[in-house]
Protein backbone atom coordinates (compact mmCIF):
# COMPACT_ATOMS: atom_id res chain seq x y z
CA UNK A 1 0.00 0.00 0.00
CA UNK A 2 2.94 2.34 0.71
CA UNK A 3 4.78 1.66 -2.41
CA UNK A 4 1.97 2.50 -4.38
CA UNK A 5 0.59 5.56 -2.49
CA UNK A 6 4.63 6.78 -3.13
CA UNK A 7 4.30 5.49 -6.73
CA UNK A 8 0.90 7.84 -7.19
CA UNK A 9 2.80 10.78 -5.77
CA UNK A 10 5.95 10.41 -7.20
CA UNK A 11 3.77 10.58 -10.57
CA UNK A 12 1.73 13.62 -9.81
CA UNK A 13 5.54 15.50 -8.55
CA UNK A 14 6.47 14.43 -11.88
CA UNK A 15 3.78 15.67 -14.13
CA UNK A 16 3.67 18.48 -12.48
CA UNK A 17 6.78 19.63 -12.97
CA UNK A 18 5.97 19.07 -16.97
CA UNK A 19 3.05 20.82 -16.39
CA UNK A 20 5.12 24.10 -15.44
CA UNK A 21 5.40 25.04 -19.06
CA UNK A 22 2.00 24.79 -20.13
CA UNK A 23 0.87 27.11 -16.86
CA UNK A 24 3.09 29.70 -17.59
CA UNK A 25 2.29 29.53 -21.30
CA UNK A 26 -1.42 29.65 -20.39
CA UNK A 27 -0.53 32.96 -17.57
CA UNK A 28 0.83 34.92 -20.72
CA UNK A 29 -2.08 34.09 -23.29
CA UNK A 30 -4.53 35.34 -19.63
CA UNK A 31 -2.59 38.37 -19.63
CA UNK A 32 -3.29 39.31 -22.94
CA UNK A 33 -6.94 38.82 -23.13
CA UNK A 34 -6.84 35.59 -25.13
CA UNK A 35 -9.06 32.90 -24.90
CA UNK A 36 -8.62 28.96 -24.68
CA UNK A 37 -11.64 26.67 -25.26
CA UNK A 38 -12.23 23.69 -23.48
CA UNK A 39 -11.52 22.11 -26.93
CA UNK A 40 -8.48 23.78 -27.37
CA UNK A 41 -7.37 22.62 -24.06
CA UNK A 42 -8.33 18.68 -24.95
CA UNK A 43 -5.87 19.30 -27.73
CA UNK A 44 -2.87 20.63 -25.70
CA UNK A 45 -3.14 17.93 -22.82
CA UNK A 46 -4.50 14.58 -25.09
CA UNK A 47 -1.34 16.18 -27.45
CA UNK A 48 1.09 16.17 -24.26
CA UNK A 49 -0.07 13.17 -22.84
CA UNK A 50 0.32 11.09 -25.49
CA UNK A 51 3.67 12.25 -26.28
CA UNK A 52 4.76 11.92 -23.06
CA UNK A 53 3.25 7.60 -23.00
CA UNK A 54 5.25 7.00 -26.25
CA UNK A 55 8.29 8.11 -24.22
CA UNK A 56 7.51 6.12 -21.38
CA UNK A 57 6.94 3.18 -23.60
CA UNK A 58 10.34 3.72 -25.21
CA UNK A 59 11.91 4.31 -21.62
CA UNK A 60 10.45 0.19 -20.84
CA UNK A 61 11.65 -0.61 -24.09
CA UNK A 62 15.23 0.64 -23.94
CA UNK A 63 15.12 -0.67 -20.15
CA UNK A 64 15.33 -4.26 -21.13
CA UNK A 65 18.77 -3.52 -22.98
CA UNK A 66 20.31 -1.50 -19.90
CA UNK A 67 22.13 -3.98 -16.80
CA UNK A 68 19.85 -2.98 -13.77
CA UNK A 69 22.94 -1.84 -11.70
CA UNK A 70 22.79 0.90 -14.09
CA UNK A 71 19.37 1.42 -14.58
CA UNK A 72 18.96 4.16 -11.87
CA UNK A 73 22.22 6.04 -12.93
CA UNK A 74 20.91 6.60 -16.32
CA UNK A 75 17.39 7.90 -14.94
CA UNK A 76 19.22 10.17 -12.37
CA UNK A 77 21.21 11.66 -15.56
CA UNK A 78 18.41 12.13 -17.99
CA UNK A 79 16.40 13.55 -15.43
CA UNK A 80 19.14 15.74 -13.27
CA UNK A 81 20.50 17.20 -17.22
CA UNK A 82 17.26 18.02 -18.02
CA UNK A 83 16.43 19.80 -15.70
CA UNK A 84 19.55 21.79 -15.58
CA UNK A 85 18.30 22.51 -19.19
CA UNK A 86 14.96 24.16 -17.38
CA UNK A 87 17.11 26.29 -15.04
CA UNK A 88 18.63 27.79 -17.93
CA UNK A 89 15.33 27.60 -20.06
CA UNK A 90 14.80 31.76 -19.05
CA UNK A 91 18.49 32.45 -20.93
CA UNK A 92 17.42 29.89 -24.06
CA UNK A 93 14.51 31.93 -24.32
CA UNK A 94 16.28 35.12 -23.97
CA UNK A 95 18.37 34.03 -26.83
CA UNK A 96 15.75 32.87 -29.20
CA UNK A 97 13.86 35.95 -28.53
CA UNK A 98 16.72 37.93 -29.87
CA UNK A 99 17.44 36.28 -33.06
CA UNK A 100 13.75 35.69 -34.16
CA UNK A 101 14.93 37.54 -37.66
CA UNK A 102 15.90 35.03 -39.69
CA UNK A 103 17.11 35.26 -43.70
CA UNK A 104 13.57 34.53 -45.57
CA UNK A 105 15.16 32.20 -47.85
CA UNK A 106 16.73 30.31 -44.55
CA UNK A 107 12.67 30.95 -43.14
CA UNK A 108 11.07 29.07 -45.65
CA UNK A 109 13.01 26.23 -46.23
CA UNK A 110 13.25 25.43 -42.00
CA UNK A 111 9.87 27.43 -41.70
CA UNK A 112 8.30 24.94 -38.73
CA UNK A 113 11.33 24.41 -36.68
CA UNK A 114 11.59 28.40 -36.72
CA UNK A 115 7.71 28.92 -36.22
CA UNK A 116 8.38 26.32 -33.15
CA UNK A 117 11.44 28.29 -31.50
CA UNK A 118 9.11 31.59 -31.76
CA UNK A 119 6.54 29.72 -30.08
CA UNK A 120 9.01 28.21 -27.56
CA UNK A 121 10.34 31.91 -26.77
CA UNK A 122 6.58 33.43 -26.52
CA UNK A 123 3.69 31.32 -26.37
CA UNK A 124 1.59 33.99 -27.50
CA UNK A 125 3.25 33.51 -31.03
CA UNK A 126 0.36 30.68 -31.13
CA UNK A 127 -2.15 32.82 -31.54
CA UNK A 128 -1.07 33.30 -35.23
CA UNK A 129 -4.45 35.00 -36.50
CA UNK A 130 -4.59 37.32 -33.40
CA UNK A 131 -8.13 36.48 -33.00
CA UNK A 132 -7.48 36.50 -28.99
CA UNK A 133 -8.89 33.03 -29.15
CA UNK A 134 -6.97 30.10 -29.07
CA UNK A 135 -7.96 27.68 -31.98
CA UNK A 136 -7.70 23.63 -32.02
CA UNK A 137 -5.07 24.28 -34.93
CA UNK A 138 -3.23 26.77 -33.14
CA UNK A 139 -2.87 24.89 -29.87
CA UNK A 140 -1.64 21.91 -31.62
CA UNK A 141 1.56 24.04 -32.40
CA UNK A 142 1.65 24.88 -28.61
CA UNK A 143 1.37 21.68 -27.58
CA UNK A 144 3.96 20.08 -29.73
CA UNK A 145 6.25 23.41 -28.09
CA UNK A 146 5.37 22.39 -24.90
CA UNK A 147 5.95 18.33 -25.28
CA UNK A 148 9.92 18.67 -26.18
CA UNK A 149 11.16 18.03 -22.78
CA UNK A 150 8.50 14.96 -22.16
CA UNK A 151 10.55 13.54 -24.49
CA UNK A 152 13.32 12.82 -22.46
CA UNK A 153 11.70 12.88 -18.94
CA UNK A 154 9.48 10.34 -20.10
CA UNK A 155 12.20 8.17 -20.97
CA UNK A 156 14.30 8.81 -18.05
CA UNK A 157 11.18 8.05 -15.57
CA UNK A 158 10.53 4.70 -17.26
CA UNK A 159 13.87 3.57 -16.46
CA UNK A 160 13.41 4.60 -12.86
CA UNK A 161 10.31 2.04 -12.88
CA UNK A 162 7.62 4.89 -12.48
CA UNK A 163 3.86 4.44 -12.78
CA UNK A 164 3.13 4.50 -16.36
CA UNK A 165 -1.08 4.43 -15.87
CA UNK A 166 -0.40 6.89 -12.66
CA UNK A 167 1.38 9.04 -15.12
CA UNK A 168 -1.02 9.14 -17.80
CA UNK A 169 -3.87 9.80 -15.71
CA UNK A 170 -2.14 12.60 -13.69
CA UNK A 171 -0.82 13.91 -17.05
CA UNK A 172 -4.16 14.17 -18.85
CA UNK A 173 -6.24 15.89 -15.40
CA UNK A 174 -2.65 18.17 -14.08
CA UNK A 175 -2.71 19.38 -17.79
CA UNK A 176 -6.14 20.75 -18.31
CA UNK A 177 -6.11 22.01 -15.00
CA UNK A 178 -2.42 24.09 -15.57
CA UNK A 179 -4.12 25.52 -18.91
CA UNK A 180 -7.53 26.99 -17.86
CA UNK A 181 -5.41 27.71 -14.26
CA UNK A 182 -2.84 29.72 -15.73
CA UNK A 183 -5.68 31.59 -18.20
CA UNK A 184 -7.64 32.19 -15.54
CA UNK A 185 -5.06 33.82 -13.44
CA UNK A 186 -3.87 35.56 -16.27
CA UNK A 187 -6.35 37.40 -17.11
CA UNK A 188 -6.54 38.48 -13.45
CA UNK A 189 -3.31 39.31 -12.63
CA UNK A 190 -2.65 41.04 -16.09
CA UNK A 191 0.77 42.21 -16.56
CA UNK A 192 1.48 40.96 -13.13
CA UNK A 193 2.27 37.82 -14.24
CA UNK A 194 5.31 36.01 -12.89
CA UNK A 195 7.16 34.76 -15.91
CA UNK A 196 9.95 33.56 -15.09
CA UNK A 197 8.80 30.34 -13.34
CA UNK A 198 10.77 27.88 -15.54
CA UNK A 199 13.03 27.03 -12.58
CA UNK A 200 10.48 25.48 -10.76
CA UNK A 201 10.13 22.16 -12.92
CA UNK A 202 14.12 22.05 -12.67
CA UNK A 203 13.94 21.88 -9.31
CA UNK A 204 11.54 19.11 -9.14
CA UNK A 205 13.29 17.22 -12.14
CA UNK A 206 16.82 17.64 -10.07
CA UNK A 207 14.66 16.28 -6.88
CA UNK A 208 13.45 13.52 -8.59
CA UNK A 209 16.40 12.32 -10.21
CA UNK A 210 18.38 12.15 -6.56
CA UNK A 211 15.08 10.29 -5.39
CA UNK A 212 16.35 7.84 -7.90
CA UNK A 213 20.11 7.14 -6.00
CA UNK A 214 18.14 6.47 -2.94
Amino acid sequence: MNHLLFQILESVIFVTALSTDALIASLAYGSNKIKIPMMSVQVISFLCTGILGISLLLGTFLKAFIPGSVLHLVSFMILFLLGIGKLLDNLIKSMIEKHTVINKQIKFSLFNLNFLLNIYADPKEADIDESKTLSPKEALSLAIALSIDSLAAGVGAAMGNISIPAVMISSLVLSMIAVKAGELAGNKLSDKVPFGLSWLSGVILISLAFVRLL
